[in-house]
């Protein structure tokens, strides 16, 4: 299961998105999440898929990483597909035992949470998968720039959240092999209860947190050896430009907003 985690992870490639200025993929990662919210209808999250559906072709990136990338936050769609259904209420009523109500509306209203939450997995990991660290850097540091008239470390806070981002795999990567050593040396991790089976995990917290330190220190020592000093006096080898590609995928956002907007209006809370 841990391997299944691609957060944080970069694919290399050299499709349509991989070619935008990766503040224009903020950016445009950030209309998503606002489309993805502001639907409201059947029409409207027609538009939704049809958006992110073309996001995940212009990528580049395999269908089986990004559906991968989904399996790991399964039990907690669940859970929360669960707790919605129960718990909303409708004129409908499609079963009933007891205390449990379960309403057409509460069914209907499931599954677009279900949806809504897998779309914004796709739209936010799309940002990474098309991204390197370097150009995420660069991005968030332009983006946060005029921050630095409030005299805001902004280069390191940029540095500091891009190192974060990337260290996510690599963590994962160090917990399975941990979880891998200690079944080696005979402990359990599948049997029991919750309480057992979450006690069985401590063991494993010492070495990776031992691990996340040492490898923070090579880091350190590694980009003091190559004198790194900061933002100040910096250069780049590449120098990202806007192009016609964050202009139209502006533009086709942009136009996905207003017309769920419109279809919101026309057809309020049609499912």
């Amino acid at each position: 299961m841990l391997k299944d985690i691609t957060l944080g992870q970069y694919f290399p490639g050299d499709s349509f998105i991989h070619k935008m200025d990766p503040r224009f993929k903020m950016i445009g990662t950030a209309g998503l999440i606002a489309v993805i919210f502001s639907a409201g209808n059947v029409y409207s999250y027609l538009v939704v898929t049809a958006l992110i559906a073309a996001c995940m072709r212009f990528s580049g990136v395999p269908l089986k990483i990004i559906l991968r990338g989904i399996r790991p936050i399964l039990m907690l769609i669940l859970i929360t597909a669960i707790f919605n259904l129960f718990y909303t209420s409708g004129e409908v009523v499609v079963f009933r035992l007891g205390f449990i109500t379960v309403t057409r509306e509460g069914l209907i209203g499931t599954f677009f949470m279900m949806l809504r939450i897998v779309y914004l997995v796709i739209a936010t990991s799309l940002m990474t998968y098309t991204t390197s660290p370097i150009q995420l850097t660069d991005g968030l540091e332009r983006l946060l720039s005029p921050l630095k008239l409030l005299r805001v470390p902004v280069h390191e806070f940029a540095m500091m959240m891009t190192i974060a981002l990337r260290f996510i795999p690599t963590l994962i990567d160090e917990t399975d092999k941990i979880i891998s050593a200690q079944k080696a040396r005979g402990a359990d991790f599948d049997t029991g209860g919750l309480y057992k089976r979450a006690k069985a995990y401590l063991p494993v917290l010492v070495p990776l947190i031992i691990s996340a330190f040492r490898r923070a220190e090579e880091l350190a020592v590694a980009m003091e050896c190559r004198c790194y000093r900061g933002g100040e006096g910096r250069t780049r080898l590449r120098t990202v430009r806007a192009g016609y590609r964050d202009a139209l995928s502006m533009l086709l956002i942009a136009a996905c907003l207003l017309l769920i907007i419109f279809l919101n209006i026309r057809w309020p809370g049609l499912y």
